[in-house]
C-alpha cells in the first residue's frame, strides 16, 4: 500500500529522523504521556523471546526497543533506515549489532530469524506490502511477526479526541522538546492515513501470514498484531 500522498521520498524520511534522533525517545515518552513504556512491554510479552533465539527488531531506532529481547538471552539484531538513530543507539549500547536496512530490501538471507518485530515503523515505509513480504521471507517456518503500530480508536468519542490531538497538539508539543515540530507533521499525518486494524490484518494473511490476530491497546490508539510464517 504505498502512500506517496504524504509527499516524502525515503531519503527525506530517513533524514527526518536522523534530525531528531538525540532526542527521540524522549519525545515519544512525552507526546506519548508515558503509555509508550505499556506498548512497548505489550509488544515484547506478545513476541516472547526465548534464550538463544534470532530476534529481528525492525526500525529499532537507538535500540531502546531492543535491549528486552537482549536481557531475555535473545540474540537480537536491531536495525534501521536512519543512520543518525543508529549512531546514537551505538554510542548508548556498543554491545548491540545495529545494522543499517531498508525494510522492503532487508539485509538479511531468507528464514534466518526466529521472530522479528516492528514498533511504530511500518507506516513509514514506501510499501507497506513489500515491507510485509520481506519480514515473511526473513522469518523461518513457525516464526512469528509482532507489529506494534498506531492504528484507529474502537469509540467514535476517543477517535475524535484522539484525531484532534494528534493533528493539532503534537506537532506543537514535539516541537518545545526537539525544536523541530515540522518531523512531527508529517508524523501526525502519516499515523492518520494509516489503514485501520482489520485491514492491516488483510494484509498480512495477503503475503502469506497464518494466522493473524490482533489485539487493542489504549482503546485501539495503538493496536498489536501478531502472526505466524506457516511451516
Amino acid at each position: 500500500m504505498p502512500r506517496a500522498s504524504l509527499d516524502k521520498k525515503p531519503s527525506d524520511v530517513a533524514a527526518m529522523f536522523d534530525g531528531i534522533a538525540d532526542r527521540y525517545d524522549l519525545t515519544n515518552d512525552i507526546i506519548s504521556l508515558g503509555q509508550d513504556r505499556a506498548w512497548r512491554r505489550a509488544t515484547v510479552r506478545a513476541v516472547s523471546p526465548q534464550p538463544g533465539e534470532r530476534i529481528l527488531d525492525l526500525a529499532a531506532g537507538t535500540g531502546t526497543s531492543s535491549l528486552p529481547f537482549s536481557d531475555a538471552g535473545a540474540d537480537v539484531v536491531p536495525c534501521d533506515f536512519s543512520l543518525g538513530m543508529l549512531q546514537v543507539g551505538k554510542s548508548r549500547r556498543r554491545d548491540l549489532p545495529f545494522v543499517a536496512g531498508d525494510a522492503m530490501q532487508l539485509p538479511f538471507a531468507a528464514e534466518s530469524f526466529d521472530a522479528v518485530t516492528i514498533s511504530f515503523g511500518l507506516r513509514n515505509v514506501s510499501d507497506t506490502t513489500a515491507a510485509l513480504s520481506e519480514l515473511f521471507r526473513v522469518l523461518r517456518p513457525g516464526g512469528r511477526l509482532v507489529v506494534c503500530e498506531f492504528s484507529t480508536p474502537a469509540f467514535e468519542p476517543l477517535r475524535t479526541v484522539y484525531s484532534e490531538y494528534l493533528m493539532k497538539a503534537l506537532p506543537k508539543v514535539a516541537g518545545f522538546v526537539t525544536s523541530d515540530s515540522g518531523s512531527y507533521d508529517y508524523l501526525a499525518e502519516s499515523i492518520s492515513q494509516w489503514p485501520d486494524q482489520q485491514t492491516l490484518g488483510r494484509m498480512m494473511r495477503g503475503v502469506g501470514f497464518t494466522p493473524v490476530r490482533f489485539r487493542n491497546l489504549t482503546g485501539g490508539i495503538v493496536a498489536l498484531h501478531h502472526a505466524v510464517k506457516p511451516r
